[in-house]
């Protein structure tokens, strides 16, 4: 079938990589468990429940170009966040030959998949709207990763990309020869990521680079009994600190939550050192890069959401433009 796989409806794709799962599980001497698709997205995530009760979350990586040599990366340093953080974080399964990745071809789409299982985190997930207290806590989070990863060394053989760029080593899809936008607003977007690029350079001249979670959001982020845990390090990259507060800044709605997260970082470490309009730009470098995602995925529900995306973005590249040119 080939790349037309991603073209049936979503619950055919889902029971197709529902039965490819439980052939990856093989790799960890696991058979007959329950396995049901929790989160058809970027990546496709499994639950997966045991004969004898155990619970694990399964990753196969459907949309994301990570590399082997990028997904043990992100692999290394979860395991390093396990013993030194202080923060909850799943655990990365090995498999019987003591791998941390599986990787094979998925007969539908002829395509190699990966795929990475990690030990089951119990809760919520914290989703759209968070409380203060919970939102203070995730501030926290932050800061303690950035505190641990800014002494981690990745081993040499391996490789994460680094955020200096503007698409964060993505496909350009709306400025380069594939963009589908109009010469008009190419033109808007050009400007606003020529702005967002000068304020990247200054950070990453005056910041320290480390490792970066670049993706916590409320969806990645689990509640159980007054305990928060991050989860889906699948973003993980070198990049600023201020990059990561944006992404999380990003998905608030309020100036009180905004506050609640920047106290409970700074109640672990001081706040990056960052201007009001490079951060109004990393925030709608996180609306553009969303956007990039919308123009090249291949899940049909974010397909649909694009001309209504486009038409606010265009909207906030244009406030934005205003807001820091006075």
């Amino acid at each position: 079938m080939g790349s037309e796989f991603f073209e049936l409806p979503a619950e055919e794709q889902q029971k197709s990589l529902t039965a490819f799962a439980h052939e990856l599980l093989t790799n960890y001497g696991i058979s007959k468990a329950k396995v049901s698709c929790i989160n058809f997205g970027f990546n496709a995530t499994f639950s997966v429940e045991t004969e004898t009760g155990l619970k694990y979350a399964l990753r196969i990586n459907i949309n994301s170009a990570k590399t082997i040599k990028n997904l043990l990366a992100e692999i290394e340093w979860v395991r390093h966040l396990n013993h030194t953080s202080g923060i909850n974080t799943p655990a990365p399964i090995a498999t019987l030959k003591d791998d941390f990745i599986v990787s094979a071809v998925h007969p539908e789409s002829g395509q190699t998949l990966s795929a990475v299982m990690y030990s089951w985190l119990e809760g919520e997930e914290i989703g759209d709207e968070p409380t203060l207290d919970q939102l203070h806590e995730v501030g926290k989070a932050i800061a303690q990763l950035h505190q641990d990863s800014s002494n981690f060394v990745l081993s040499s053989q391996l490789e994460l990309p680094t955020f200096d760029d503007f698409f964060w080593s993505t496909e350009d899809f709306l400025l380069s020869e594939k963009s589908k936008l109009s010469v008009a607003d190419r033109s808007l977007i050009q400007e606003a990521h020529d702005l967002i690029m000068s304020y990247t350079r200054d950070l990453y001249q005056t910041s320290p680079v480390h490792i970066i979670h670049a993706d916590c959001h409320g969806w990645n982020l689990m509640w159980h009994e007054g305990q928060l845990s991050i989860f889906d390090f699948d973003d993980c990259g070198f990049g600023v600190e201020a990059q990561d507060l944006a992404v999380a800044l990003y998905y608030l709605d309020s100036p009180e939550q905004e506050q609640a997260l920047l106290a409970g970082y700074a109640s672990v470490k001081p706040l990056p050192v960052y201007s009001e309009n490079a951060m109004k730009g990393l925030l709608l470098q996180r609306r553009l890069l969303l956007l990039n995602y919308l123009f090249e995925t291949k899940n049909q529900e974010h397909q649909e959401m694009l001309p209504a995306y486009l038409e606010k973005s265009l909207e906030r590249v244009s406030t934005f433009l205003t807001d820091v040119r006075g």
